[in-house]
């Protein structure tokens, strides 16, 4: 089945939950077989504003969350890393869903649905990948020894108290913003004043700066490599193959697992990081078309599984 929209739908709610005392802010549409979208880095749930609407009217239940620290969850001066998201999304999950969902992510949110498959396999029916990132930050390894002075002398700056603030106002400028959208959207009619406030709009919030500063001196957590010997359910690896953040490159580790694991890989052409986004038109069938082929083969294994 493929749906398309001329028109992205506004998302119709925006709803709180409380998790640990903190305000997370989610939304769902649809009813059928769950989705759980997750954002990434200093993205929010409106960055799927052009796909929940199509994947609801598709037939499934799609809801998507705003990280702590993100869109319009709270922000808290905490530590943050990706295990603290993991187990925000493991209490969501049993809060407000409760059945096999499959797990959609982008970047940073890709990796945590991995983490999800990996770690939490009673969650989990399918994850669809986009961009996934290889880590929060960049290992050690990574980097060879100019880069590591730079990244050291980068992570002084954004932890201090005097200089942090002025980094971050600086980062945050709307003209900035755009100007690295502009760098990582390939389509660049995608990059519109309502995207681009968006983005701005929660930095002004309390504690914004402080998460900044946080997220990106956070240990890197776990590599796809790590994971994916323990992911046993079917994946969807969607890829702009333009990306200058993540490389296509990336992409490698998850087609040497098509011959022997349920996992399909697409390169989206002349597509950037947030193919989503960037190429809803593409996104949304390939998305579409995939779903509907998982669950009829889970629907062909508990039929046989009856016989």
């Amino acid at each position: 089945m493929t749906v398309l929209l001329t028109q992205p739908l506004p998302i119709v709610e925006k709803l709180d939950w409380s998790w640990k005392g903190y305000s997370i802010q989610y939304t769902v549409l649809g009813t059928g077989k769950p989705l759980l979208m997750v954002h990434g880095f200093g993205a929010s749930l409106g960055h799927w504003r052009k796909n929940i609407p199509v994947l609801a009217a598709g037939g499934y239940r799609v809801f998507a969350i705003d990280l702590l620290g993100f869109g319009g969850s709270d922000k808290p001066a905490i530590d943050y890393n990706l295990e603290l998201w993991e187990e925000l999304l493991f209490d969501f999950w049993k809060a407000h869903i409760q059945e096999p969902t499959v797990f959609v992510g982008n970047s940073i949110g890709g990796l945590l649905c991995l983490m999800m498959l990996a770690n939490h396999p009673e969650t989990a029916s399918g994850g669809v990948l986009l961009n996934s990132a290889g880590g929060m930050s960049h290992r050690p390894n990574e980097l060879n020894i100019p880069l590591r002075l730079i990244m050291a002398v980068f992570t002084y700056l954004v932890k201090s108290p005097q200089f942090g603030p002025l980094v971050f106002n600086q980062i945050r400028q709307k003209h900035r913003i755009r100007r690295t959208l502009a760098q990582v959207y390939r389509n660049q009619e995608a990059i519109t004043d309502e995207l681009v406030d968006m983005l701005y709009a929660p930095s002004c919030d309390e504690g914004a700066q402080k998460v900044f500063a946080s997220v990106l001196t956070a240990p890197p957590g776990p590599s796809p490599a790590e994971l994916l010997p323990r992911v046993k359910v079917p994946l969807l690896v969607l890829w702009g193959d333009a990306d200058p953040w993540t490389p296509v490159t990336g992409a490698k580790i998850y087609e040497q697992l098509v011959n022997s694991q349920p996992v399909k890989v697409v390169a989206i052409p002349d597509t950037g990081h947030c193919p989503h986004d960037d190429r809803p038109d593409i996104v949304n069938p390939l998305i579409l078309e995939w779903l509907e082929e998982l669950f009829s083969a889970n629907k062909a294994i508990s039929l046989t599984s009856l016989e």
